[in-house]
């Protein structure tokens, strides 16, 4: 994508209407219809930090889907992991949660959960833990100037941050501080992505990828790269979600990565939280959101057990 079509797409968004009554597919792809003061974003004078593909086991760790700028449930399923205390602090020591993307959009909350988990990325390593949050498709779509799917509450959010289009545009406040977040990371023996990893992926580099993504957001490359925003893309992905998912093909990328399983969000799953291909595959985006009326779950790995965890609404 060329500089001035990411402007024009930019000034278009801004200008259009930010609410849609149903899903639509994306510029670069399509998306199947299912669909304390907190931390500042990073200066424009601060270089954020390369995140790396992969990291050491944690003993306990905790796994968590799209979001959709909900604040609300976004504490709920916090506490439910031991995460955070009564007024959103850290109390999980040297508890690890990953967050598979998709902060973004469809809530009004979206800024108050970016800052939240920001925040909460310095009080767990502080404590000798760590959050580890990833990009999705909807955090790449915000980028690229997508607006579509935020809501008039969460655009005037914004307002304080200079516009939500300057917020996000490649080298503005928010893309910096995504431009932190992988989207692809791996603990120990389990790979974390919002849409899914296929062999194309591992062939062409998972880190690259972080890295590419990464350099988009933070304006020093001028296209984000298909293997992010393809329809195969990794935050695009469904191949692992369906029905009948590509169970081979996970098989393949799990030995290539010598790594026992895979969690992926981006597609809501009505039953809750549940494994594929003989455990190989998680499914956690269990529309936590209220916008699309889902359980507040997550998935708890302990010493390399994995189990969802549940609470009711």
């Amino acid at each position: 994508m060329s500089s001035s079509l990411i402007r024009r797409t930019v000034i278009l968004a801004a200008l259009s209407t930010a609410v849609v009554s149903c899903e639509a597919p994306a510029q670069t792809t399509s998306e199947a219809r299912t669909e304390s003061a907190p931390k500042p974003a990073p200066s424009a004078g601060k270089e954020p930090k390369r995140a790396p593909f992969a990291l050491t086991q944690a003993s306990s760790l905790v796994a968590i889907g799209d979001l959709h700028g909900d604040l609300e449930q976004t504490r709920k399923v916090l506490r439910l992991s031991g995460a955070i205390d009564a007024s959103d602090h850290w109390s999980g020591g040297k508890l690890v949660v990953v967050q598979t993307g998709d902060e973004l959009d469809r809530g009004d909350d979206d800024r108050a959960v970016l800052d939240l988990i920001e925040r909460l990325k310095t009080e767990a390593k502080r404590a000798g833990g760590a959050v580890i949050a990833l990009s999705g498709n909807h955090e790449l779509m915000n980028a690229v100037g997508d607006f579509r799917y935020v809501s008039p509450g969460s655009v005037a959010a914004f307002d304080s941050a200079g516009g939500r289009a300057a917020a996000f545009r490649p080298g503005g406040s928010y893309a910096r501080m995504l431009a932190e977040r992988p989207v692809l990371a791996q603990v120990g023996d389990t790979v974390f992505t919002h849409g899914g990893v296929l062999m194309k992926h591992v062939s062409y580099g998972l880190q690259r990828i972080n890295d590419e993504v990464r350099g988009f957001l933070l304006g020093t490359r001028e296209e984000l790269t298909p293997m992010a925003m393809a329809e195969d893309g990794v935050v695009w992905t469904r191949a692992y979600s369906s029905e009948s998912p590509a169970c081979d093909e996970l098989s393949k990328v799990l030995a290539a990565l010598k790594a026992k399983r895979m969690v992926v969000g981006h597609t809501v799953q009505p039953q809750g939280v549940n494994a594929a291909c003989d455990g190989r595959i998680y499914r956690i985006d269990v529309g936590l959101s209220r916008h699309y009326g889902g359980a507040v779950q997550a998935l708890q790995i302990e010493h390399g057990q994995p189990k969802p965890l549940s609470a009711s609404n």
